[in-house]
């Protein structure tokens, strides 16, 4: 759904790379101007002037001082998700404060927010998702976003007596953090995982497998019926990280995968889990257990396969039912597998689910109503916009419990259920969202070369490890750890 960068494909020219790198804010960044320890806006107006002037007066209604009649300008990323869930939001906005909200839908954020944020002149709220998404780390650092504790200190638009922190799963409050500020608020709740369709196991008589061994008994019978076992987009060859990072912190545990998001010396090279997951992947790719040509597809060709059958298993996150429904059969009955257990010491038991935050939608500090723009976030977490996300596009949000009572779709249903008997073994993974170019770029292309069987798996791993001792290295990286 949301491609962030790649592997320099064969042809690809320098030049093209560039341009990537720029659409993630990583090449683009020293036209943000050097980082300083003010929070001055490119316009000439401090932040805190910035957000005092478009503050009105407060009321148990508008806790946050939205002012009557001052418009508000949002820019939403249209992919999977689409963005009419959005728009519906900014209606009652705009039926609330009489104020007309300016919607731009895009798959383009970086390329058309870019000059716009030098400029000075940013919207008031981004949802900084897609290929071209902006450096939030950068922007984070340079005080050019606002910090969001008051929306979590808010009370919820449904509820007067009850916060909007406590109304979102916690992992919604710790992945929004750069440093000890909140400023990045995840609004969708994405179940990762390996997607299949249930009518097909069940017209074959195979049952989703518990462990990686039974994974490869089945691939095996599957590639004897005639289909490929599983498929990927060799384009963005990270949607496989999503399987391979939560393996290895399912095997191996919560704290050896806090040491990888903290870039701590021989993280990758000391982890266990992290070699039984990477040979798990060598072996498949040796036994040719990938559709053919999947190292050339992108993630919406690859959705189209396999909805046709010409594969049994995805990686993918729970955006999918929505993005690929044009091609999905009526009766496919999309549904998510969870973690395999690794042998009969892993760290976390079956059941065990990477479910996680995503969608960052972010207020520009510098931008004309940031006290609007955190007020339309208040409206989408109400429990009306929660639900009238999930039921549009087929996902859950980060607010819990929002499906209670819905009539769910197969994959929506799947992606619940999972969450639900995951209970509080939800794996979080920090190191794409802090270092996307050395997960997507630098460790995407061994992983490109792991699934087409161009490099072993202690290669693969070596050179995991030199990537990540270098951008430990690098002073000129900013650097966040966690501890939970």
């Amino acid at each position: 759904m949301r491609p962030t960068s790649t592997r320099p494909a064969a042809g690809i020219a320098r030049r093209d790379l560039i341009r990537r790198s720029a659409a993630l804010g990583l090449a683009a960044a020293p036209a943000l101007g050097a980082l300083t320890g003010c929070a001055t806006g490119f316009g000439g107006a401090s932040v805190s002037d910035n957000v005092a002037k478009s503050r009105g007066q407060t009321s148990p209604a508008n806790p946050l001082g939205a002012k009557r009649g001052l418009p508000v300008e949002a820019f939403i990323f249209k992919g999977g998700l689409g963005d009419s869930y959005a728009r519906d939001a900014e209606a009652d906005y705009t039926a609330t404060y009489g104020a007309r909200v300016v919607h731009t839908g895009t798959q383009q954020i970086g390329p058309k927010l870019q000059p716009r944020i030098a400029g000075g002149d940013p919207p008031d709220v981004i949802d900084n998702s897609g290929a071209d998404h902006l450096d939030m780390n950068n922007l984070s650092q340079q005080g050019r976003l606002v910090d969001l504790g008051p929306l979590l200190d808010a009370p919820t638009f449904d509820d007067p007596a009850k916060k909007v922190r406590d109304t979102l799963f916690p992992s919604t409050l710790a992945k929004g953090r750069h440093g000890d500020t909140f400023d990045v608020l995840y609004y969708a709740f994405t179940v990762y995982g390996t997607w299949y369709s249930q009518k097909l196991l069940d017209d074959r008589g195979w049952e989703y497998p518990t462990s990686l061994d039974g994974m490869l008994e089945l691939c095996r019978e599957i590639k004897k019926d005639g289909i490929a076992p599983w498929a990927y987009p060799g384009k963005y060859p990270y949607y496989t990280h999503w399987n391979i990072f939560g393996q290895i912190a399912k095997i191996g545990g919560l704290e050896k995968w806090l040491a990888i998001d903290n870039l701590e010396p021989n993280a990758w090279t000391s982890n266990d889990a992290a070699r039984r997951v990477i040979e798990f992947y060598e072996e498949m790719a040796a036994k040719r257990y990938f559709l053919a040509g999947s190292e050339g597809r992108t993630h919406t060709q690859t959705q189209t396969k396999w909805n046709q059958y010409e594969a049994v298993f995805i990686p993918n996150g729970s955006w999918v039912e929505n993005e690929a429904e044009p091609t999905t059969p009526k009766d496919f009955r999309m549904a998510v597998g969870v973690l395999l257990d690794g042998g009969a010491h892993d760290a976390m038991p079956r059941g065990t689910v990477y479910a996680e935050p995503s969608e960052p939608y972010v207020v520009a500090a510098d931008g004309r109503n940031p006290t609007g723009g955190m007020e339309l976030l208040r409206i989408m977490l109400s429990r009306k916009h929660a639900q009238n996300f999930a039921r549009k596009v087929k996902s859950l949000t980060s607010v819990k419990d929002s499906t209670a009572g819905l009539a769910l779709s197969p994959g929506l249903a799947s992606a619940s259920r999972a969450v639900a008997e995951g209970g509080d073994n939800l794996i979080m993974a920090q190191l794409r969202d802090w270092y996307p170019k050395l997960t997507d770029e630098r460790i995407g292309g061994l992983t490109s070369d792991l699934l087409t069987g161009d490099i072993r798996a202690r290669d693969w791993i070596r050179k995991a490890q030199k990537y990540a001792d270098e951008v430990a290295a690098d002073r000129s990286v900013t650097k966040f750890t966690r501890s939970a």
